[in-house]
């Protein structure tokens, strides 16, 4: 009987060290990963990841074609077209070539009223609705994205630049930081694009652009009083109160209500036109050439009634012909290069934030994914060959992509049909458009903006998280009673109070083992889990233990400690064991190390054993090069915190055996 119970405890005792030997070597696995790569060789690869995305899967050249792989991946990486061109039929330009028509006669109008808000003339709207598509064309991975000006990124313009130089004391110079701001703004976005920064876009949340759309939306509308009234003084100034002011003070004496009749009139067609298509979608293409066909009525109207004699703004001639080079207007070394510099780098972020979102809105619709670099690198180039050529600053619009969409495109070959169409027209028409009302423009661009305020999200957002709603009204009530850059400002602010307040105070877990499995959870979240008497697991919730969480992050662990401490102390058994589960620290810095020492030397005076579980690549390799593995010994290092809880476990009945 004595015989067999000494063979049983020497095959539990055989199979105690097999598995402390498994144990042991997955731990060293763990500590003897190869050192990750150093920062400049991320760099690298990002920039190679961008420009040969499928570098990766090509084999050692051993033939002529295989040596010429690569260059064939850049140029199809950097220009989708030669990947789907080559099966592009007849059928898909038919589609195409309705799509584009459709697409230009909305971007005809909308795109001189645009560039009215930009406070420039006619043709430099036309000419963004040109070159800038032809670009994206051929560049971009977007197949119903519609490219032109926006009325966002117009207001931008406008409201910025205007405090460097005032468009109508010299329009000149103001052009010239015009295309100055446009070739900063494709310079930033292609760098974005070639090193993979698009989570520089982020910085805008989901939040701050509801509210940012939502108040620019009624800051451009205010605007547009100007032209639906007829007020030819009107103030620079772009927030509601100086805005209303104005439009109160001009009432009384030099307003013309004829303006606001033809104005109104084509608006409600619009309106109407707009309805009708949406409740039967085969007259999907009358809300789309509405706005042309007031421009053509109106214009009709006022040259047969010679209203412009009667008070009626209009547009009167502007330059057509081909767009004109641009080249030698650019300002890279005047005395606004900083302040050009600065506007192009916020135009480059609200506008990639734009398009992005209206690109992958309908990529998922069709059920592709678009790659958000290689849209920052297109939107880059077409921006900077836009500076070139007397364009200003474009993106995707939402309002002309929604109806390349419904239009039935099948690529954006639909955006070269357009752009063609609206060159045409420069060429062609645009003596035509000598008697257009400024007032039709104002009701084009007025009828766009109900797209830009959605209370629904905003709604949404307020149930769903209550910081992301302050971003969203900060944005708002910035822009709505202070300035776009005002409102930019709050929302970038509070978004970015928002992070700092979450990685300052990470969230800190007591962790227990579900019953029946090997997996440790949340004892909060999932009550039924079970702790392990004398060993506290604690989860550190942070993605960057810091300088930043590093003292917040020591002292809650350190006052669970103790309350576990106390809790077991009136159990009759004391914490012999901390076990840190660090599978969610992505990286750790200096502060964080002293930390962990700074927990090691007081754990140690407890008499508690500290030990961490699942460190990452780049928190692993700094602790060694620390030496901090060294000093709390590599045995106390381990894969899983399951491993880390079995070790623990067999040291205590250890330790009791030899007691």
């Amino acid at each position: 009987m004595g015989s067999m119970t000494t063979d049983r405890i020497s095959v539990e005792g055989q199979e105690l060290d097999l598995e402390d030997n498994l144990r042991t070597e997955r731990a060293h696995w763990l500590l003897n990963s190869p050192d990750p790569p150093p920062p400049w060789k991320d760099l690298i690869s990002s920039v190679r990841e961008t420009l040969f995305p499928h570098a990766h899967k090509l084999s050692a050249p051993s033939t002529k074609q295989s040596r010429f792989r690569p260059v064939f991946s850049f140029f199809k990486s950097l220009f989708p077209i030669l990947s789907w061109g080559r099966n592009y039929k007849a059928s898909m330009f038919k589609k195409d070539l309705m799509a584009g028509l459709t697409l230009a006669s909305l971007s005809v109008p909308q795109s001189i009223g645009y560039a009215n808000l930009a406070k420039l003339d006619p043709q430099y709207g036309l000419y963004t609705s040109v070159v800038p598509p032809l670009i994206y064309a051929v560049m971009g991975s977007s197949r119903e994205i519609a490219i032109g000006p926006v009325a966002v990124v117009s207001l931008l313009l406008s409201s910025m630049i205007q405090k460097i130089v005032d468009p109508i004391a010299d329009p000149v110079a103001y052009r010239k930081v015009v295309f100055t701001v446009t070739f900063f703004a494709g310079t930033f976005q292609a760098v974005f694009g070639l090193f993979r920064l698009g989570f520089l876009v982020d910085f805008l949340s989901h939040a701050a652009i509801v509210g940012f759309m939502g108040g620019a939306a009624i800051v451009i509308g205010l605007q547009q009083l100007k032209g639906l009234l007829g007020i030819s003084h009107f103030t620079t100034k772009t927030d509601v109160v100086s805005v209303v002011e104005v439009v109160f003070r001009s009432l009384s004496h030099s307003w013309y209500p004829l303006n606001f009749v033809i104005g109104c009139s084509f608006f409600i067609f619009i309106l109407i036109s707009r309805f009708i298509g949406r409740r039967n979608n085969k007259l999907f293409w009358l809300p789309a050439i509405a706005p042309l066909v007031s421009v053509i009525l109106s214009t009709l109207i006022v040259y047969l009634t010679k209203a412009d004699k009667h008070g009626v703004k209009i547009v009167k001639h502007f330059k057509g012909g081909l767009n004109q080079s641009s080249v030698h207007q650019l300002q890279l070394n005047g005395p606004h290069v900083g302040q050009a510099a600065k506007i192009g780098l916020i135009c480059a972020i609200v506008a990639l934030t734009e398009a992005i979102a209206v690109g992958r809105s309908f990529a998922s619709i069709r059920g592709y994914h678009l790659d958000g670099n290689k849209e920052m690198m297109a939107m880059g180039f077409m921006n900077i060959a836009g500076s070139f050529t007397s364009c200003y600053a474009a993106t995707g619009s939402f309002s002309r992509t929604a109806v390349n969409f419904t239009a039935g495109c099948e690529t954006v070959v639909s955006n070269m049909v357009m752009a063609i169409t609206v060159l045409i027209s420069l060429e062609l028409f645009t003596r035509l458009l000598y008697f257009t009302p400024i007032a039709i423009l104002a009701s084009i661009i007025l009828s766009a903006l109900p797209g830009l305020i959605d209370i629904n999200e905003a709604y949404n957002i307020w149930k769903v998280d209550k910081l992301d709603f302050l971003a969203c009204i900060g944005a708002f009530f910035g822009i709505l009673f202070g300035s776009v850059e005002i409102g930019l400002l709050a929302a970038v602010t509070i978004s970015f109070a928002k992070i700092i307040l979450n990685s300052i105070r990470p969230g800190i877990e007591v962790l227990g083992r579900l019953p029946r499995t090997d997996i440790f959870c949340n004892i909060r979240q999932y009550p039924m889990a079970i702790t392990t008497p004398g060993t506290l697991i604690i989860r550190i919730n942070s993605g960057s233990l810091c300088f930043a969480n590093a003292n917040f992050i020591r002292e809650r662990i350190m006052r669970l400690v103790r309350e576990e401490d106390e809790i077991e102390e009136n159990a009759k058994e004391r914490i012999h064991a901390l076990i840190l589960d660090m599978s969610n620290v992505m990286n750790i810095d200096t502060s964080g190390i002293l930390t962990l020492e700074e927990l090691q030397n007081k754990t140690v005076t407890q008499g508690i054993e500290l030990a961490m579980a699942n460190p990452r690549w780049q928190v692993i390799h700094k602790l060694k090069l620390a030496k901090f593995v060294d000093k709390i010994g590599k045995g106390s290092v381990f894969l899983t915190v399951c491993e880390a809880v079995d070790a623990s476990l067999n040291r205590k009945m250890i330790g009791r055996g030899n007691c």
